[in-house]
């Protein structure tokens, strides 16, 4: 296997990109040599298969989604109550708005691993790390709430998000921003 870091990054995020525009099926090697405008068979000399390119591309997903420093160090900022769970709320859907093709990537791995074992533990163990890192992050950091509350906030804000990428006429973006205030207005104790 090929050892370029930068290419091997190149190609991945254009791995995403076909997920996101093409779904699972639609991913192969050539379809990834397109993409990345590189000659064919370019993505065979760094990637052993199909489940490889799959499962390292769910991981370069989760890369691309995690929130850079002046992020995490502005959600410090502040009391650490109800109001600031809002507004980290918003500022997470709107950062992974901002990632669309990431997360739509990410919605057809879920589907793939259904179908396939490996790439569903690699997904679940990222998945489950994620989870756990919010709320050892939440706890840490004083916000109001427990465990539960965060797993709460995550599959609430998740289909907040499937629904704003895939179906965006379901709610305008008002509605949206009201049912994230309502979301952590239930989910979160107040002071």
């Amino acid at each position: 296997m090929r050892q370029n870091q930068a290419r091997r990054m190149a190609l991945l995020d254009a791995a995403i990109d076909v997920l996101a525009r093409e779904g699972a099926r639609g991913l192969t090697f050539r379809a990834v040599d397109a993409q990345a405008g590189v000659p064919g068979g370019t993505t065979s000399n760094y990637f052993a298969n199909r489940d490889d390119l799959l499962t390292q591309a769910g991981t370069r997903i989760y890369e691309h989604m995690q929130p850079d420093v002046a992020t995490m160090a502005k959600s410090l900022e502040g009391p650490r109550d109800r109001e600031r769970v809002t507004g980290l709320m918003h500022d997470l859907v709107e950062r992974i708005g901002a990632y669309s093709v990431g997360y739509l990537a990410l919605l057809e791995l879920r589907l793939e691993a259904t179908r396939r074992p490996a790439l569903r533990a690699v997904l679940t163990e990222q998945v489950k790390a994620n989870v756990d890192a919010n709320v050892e992050y939440h706890l840490g950091t004083g916000l109001p709430g427990d465990a539960t509350t965060v797993e709460l906030l995550y599959l609430a804000m998740n289909w907040l998000i499937v629904e704003r990428l895939t179906l965006p006429g379901v709610f305008t973006e008002a509605r949206l921003r009201e049912l994230v205030d309502g979301a952590v207005e239930r989910i979160v104790p107040a002071g």
